[in-house]
């Protein structure tokens, strides 16, 4: 039966449609009974429609009006990624106010400094376990009117003047409807394009977070250029996982929903995440770089366990998957003998091996947040996989530059995307001008001035535009190394090809003012641990085990790998292994799962110190 295209492609909002709240509200009327969202619980995936969608952020916006919520005010959420958030989201800006997410790993300290500088007047907190955190500095809080749990698991018999449940806020809400049924329609209309409509927080790794606030012009035009180059179909799945408080999370699973129309399916915890893949199947997926090392590696292990007949069979699909892939980013056609013998080894053998990470119906993959290795983009796409990289910030509202359909080259990070301008200023730095630059940091004009000049975003990345126009990211302007002897170093490229082992977790290359490279390499405790117990290697906690003398030697053998694609002033002398696990909960890492360099080179300085 042949499919309707209008039924695959959402219909493209009229030109009035031209702030958040109208959008959202286009589409609950447009969309109704289909099905915006699925949500796991207890094993099962629960539906929620469109229709479902929109009354529940009716309610919650109207909730927080009949609480005395003004316009402009700022509401922050607290919360791992669960419809609620996007009913928050939604319910928020659609009442003229403005959303502020705070990362679920935060501490009571970080939750501070982010609702007393926002100036948040309600804060809506997941569980017990968000709500201690708030409590804990509530008297700091001097803007703070009321806290909302979603869940109130462990607090049935708990009283306190300053929270209430989400389910009470919702009946509030409801109330404020009945009594007056044009209210939200009217409220709806309220905010212009200009308006502010999210505020982000960046991860501070130079300094107190900054506030970046992003309007409703620039999520409305500064993000259609990434979804003209693939718009998306009303049929796809996609799976969210990350931080719903960064932009790139937000960007796809909120604001590419009312794009596209995609399903947003919402994996049940981090720990169930490898298996809610598999059950979704998504058709697009988004993921940062840590996520695509984390696949490369259980698939490289999964082959490693397999028969000696399987390894074959892997080895000559990957090699023919190798020279297909080499004729496409070429822009040439395959043989006709290597199509027929690809399809054969992806019908036999890839399909097979995509299943392992549940990506057997993807579509197309996008990696971002952080650079990716040439190396492992070039895997996924001999497995059939249309990997591309996009690059971007907050500031940016996410996507400015993307490998467009038939358009990836390994080494860059794609072409400007529609709408979107850049150039390379005289000292490297990259600059972004268009509708998508944000309109500022809250309460700090000064950083702003800096920031933005004649229109111009001044990134802090250090690149260059190729012949072909792709944009190719150097590093950081701040973390270039120079040597003792002069010489220059982006740290970012040695990193990416360290972490392309699957024994290596994330590494922090140190060298800035020395004589030579060093390395703080944290290991990948599942598969380290797993190459003990192969090789019979006694270990009784992390710490001890990255100080076995023959996982040190393995490390050794991965880092001496990566030297050999290195020149000679390139390569890590020494290297240490960070000897505690650390995770998102952790200060040393960001919410996206990157190492900071300023905070680990602190942490660990002593056995920085010891290398030289």
């Amino acid at each position: 039966m042949a499919i309707n295209k209008q039924e695959i492609f959402a219909k493209p909002a009229p030109p009035e449609v031209n702030t958040i709240p109208r959008l959202f509200w286009h589409r609950v009327n447009e969309w109704g009974d289909k099905t915006a969202m699925r949500e796991k619980k207890y094993g099962l995936w629960k539906e929620i429609s469109w229709k479902d969608y929109g009354k529940n952020a009716r309610h919650f916006g109207l909730g927080l009006i009949s609480l005395g919520l003004e316009k402009d005010d700022r509401v922050a959420i607290i919360s791992e990624n669960r419809p609620e958030w996007l009913f928050t989201d939604m319910g928020t800006v659609a009442v003229g106010a403005v959303t502020m997410g705070i990362y679920a790993t935060d501490s009571p300290k970080q939750v501070k400094y982010l609702v007393e500088h926002s100036g948040s007047k309600f804060l809506i907190a997941e569980d017990e376990e968000q709500l201690d955190k708030v409590l804990e500095v509530r008297e700091d809080l001097q803007f703070l009117e009321k806290i909302i749990v979603i869940d109130m698991e462990g607090l049935r018999d708990f009283s306190d003047p300053l929270v209430m449940s989400f389910d009470e806020l919702l009946k509030l809400g409801k109330e404020q409807d009945q009594k007056d049924p044009s209210l939200f329609e009217k409220l709806l209309q309220g905010p212009e394009p200009d308006d502010l409509a999210i505020l982000i927080y960046t991860s501070g790794t130079t300094g107190p977070p900054k506030g970046a606030m992003i309007t409703h012009r620039n999520v409305i035009e500064g993000t259609q250029g990434f979804w003209d180059i693939d718009p998306g179909r009303m049929t796809d799945n996609m799976l969210t996982f990350l931080p719903l408080t960064h932009i790139a999370e937000r960007g796809i699973t909120t604001m590419g929903g009312l794009r596209s129309g995609h399903i947003c399916n919402f994996a049940e915890e981090m720990d169930t995440v490898p298996r809610d893949i598999r059950e979704v199947s998504p058709n697009l997926f988004f993921a940062v770089p840590r996520i695509w090392e984390k696949f490369y590696s259980t698939l490289m292990l999964t082959i490693k366990d397999s028969t000696p007949l399987e390894k074959l069979a892997f080895k000559l699909a990957l090699a023919v998957g190798n020279k297909i892939s080499d004729y496409k980013l070429s822009k040439t056609k395959p043989p006709f003998y290597l199509k027929i013998l690809f399809k054969f080894f992806n019908l036999t053998v890839l399909q097979n091996v995509k299943k392992v990470t549940g990506l057997n119906n993807v579509r197309w993959c996008i990696s971002g947040a952080a650079p990716i290795s040439p190396d492992l983009l070039k895997f996924y796409h001999s497995i059939g996989i249309d990997m591309r990289e996009v690059y971007g910030q907050t500031e940016s509202t996410g996507a400015a530059t993307m490998h467009i359909p038939g358009g990836t080259k390994f080494g860059t990070v794609g072409e400007p995307v529609p709408g979107c301008e850049i150039k390379i200023a005289e000292d490297g730095e990259i600059l972004i001008k268009g509708s998508n630059v944000f309109k500022g940091y809250f309460n700090d004009p000064d950083k702003t001035r800096e920031t933005i000049i004649d229109g111009w975003l001044h990134t802090g990345d250090v690149g260059s535009i190729d012949e072909d126009g792709h944009v190719i990211i150097s590093d950081r302007k701040k973390d270039i190394i120079i040597t003792a002897g002069g010489k220059n170093i982006t740290p970012s490229e040695i990193e990416n090809q360290l972490k392309f082992s699957p024994y290596v977790n994330d590494a922090v290359v140190i060298g800035d003012g020395r004589k030579y490279l060093t390395a703080l390499i944290m290991i990948d405790d599942e598969n380290v641990m797993e190459y003990a117990q192969e090789n019979r290697i006694p270990f009784t906690t992390y710490a001890n085990l990255t100080k076995a003398p023959e996982i040190i030697k393995l490390i050794h053998q991965e880092v001496e790998k990566v030297n050999k694609n290195f020149a000679r002033v390139e390569t890590v002398k020494k290297f240490s292994l960070i000897d505690i696990k650390l995770t998102e909960d952790d200060d040393e890492i960001t919410p996206t799962m990157k190492l900071k360099r300023k905070f680990v080179s602190e942490k660990f300085k002593d056995a920085i110190e010891a290398m030289y």
